[in-house]
């Protein structure tokens, strides 16, 4: 069994008049899985409530105090800009906080489950440093349920795959100096946000950044995978997987210029099998509306293929 979790308030998340990071991604999405004939047995659940106060409580360890307030303020003036790319709407603030929320019952539902989960929720987070958001990101969700996990009971190693085709800067600054977190990205170099060379390789060594060409396919991809990322992380034996999981390196994504195919987005979870059973699935880039249900769909089917 595979969890999904969603709620149509990610849909509040407003962008505007022809912004990629759209609520409409979600809505393809969420059409494409409901509508699937294979996919009949995911579970659809709802987050936590942000009034209980979890997701601000992580928010406020480790996203700067003047930050918060800002993103609060915004929204509470009926919106503005973090930067060029990174509007805040009316109810991007309480949207946010519930995305968090979501990313942190992944954990649990993992964890609880023993199956992997797909988080389906806006806005993405993996730019998102401690004191500003940027990419279209507001709080730094992967990082959170990471430094999240590690607080429950049997939980003392958590591994975090990026493979959004850009580099996930944000997460890395918030979980490089714990020795606990492992992280990898792999993604398109040079390209936005400029950050991941390989020789960025964390305060101990818990970093592992692969740059890849424009225009790379499934088989640099696999390369990497069964020589670096899946070494990498099976050494390090984590007792969960979050995998920010993007999809802008499809041929098709208007935003990049890598060489994927949805199909392949179902291999490299297979991957993911085997380092371990409990992922956590969260969803960040991906900007073509088809490839990106369509790649979401291959993702949980593969999670299923090994969960019966």
């Amino acid at each position: 069994m595979v969890s999904i979790i969603f709620t149509e308030e990610f849909l509040e998340h407003k962008t505007g008049l022809y912004h990629p990071e759209c609520p409409e991604r979600l809505v393809s999405i969420v059409n494409r899985l409901r509508q699937s004939p294979s996919l009949k047995q995911v579970r659809w659940l709802k987050p936590t409530p942000i009034e209980t106060g979890r997701a601000q409580t992580w928010v406020n360890k480790f996203h700067d105090a003047d930050y918060i307030r800002t993103v609060a303020q915004l929204a509470k003036r009926g919106g503005g800009r973090i930067d060029l790319d990174t509007p805040v709407s009316a109810k991007s603030y309480e949207v946010a906080l519930l995305a968090v929320n979501a990313w942190l019952d992944g954990v649990d539902q993992v964890l609880q489950a023993g199956n992997p989960c797909f988080v389906l929720a806006r806005p993405p987070g993996h730019h998102a440093t401690r004191n500003t958001g940027m990419g279209f990101c507001l709080f730094s969700n992967a990082a959170l349920a990471a430094h999240y996990a590690l607080t429950l009971p049997g939980i003392s190693r958590v591994a975090i795959l990026d493979w959004d085709v850009h580099h996930g800067n944000g997460t890395q600054e918030i979980v490089q100096t714990n020795p606990h977190i492992r992280f990898c990205s792999l993604h398109q170099y040079p390209f936005y946000p400029g950050t991941g060379s390989a020789q960025e390789t964390g305060m101990y060594h818990n970093v592992l950044n692969i740059p890849l060409k424009a225009g790379s396919s499934i088989r640099e991809y696999e390369d990497c995978f069964q020589k670096q990322v899946i070494p990498f992380f099976q050494e390090f034996a984590p007792d969960i997987l979050i995998v920010s999981a993007g999809y802008d390196a499809n041929f098709a994504d208007p935003l990049a210029g890598m060489c994927l195919f949805p199909a392949d987005f179902g291999l490299l979870t297979r991957y993911c099998l085997q380092i371990t059973r409990r992922i956590v699935f969260g969803l960040e880039g991906g900007y073509d509306l088809e490839a990106l249900a369509e790649s979401v769909e291959y993702t949980i089917l593969s999670c299923l293929s090994v969960s019966q």
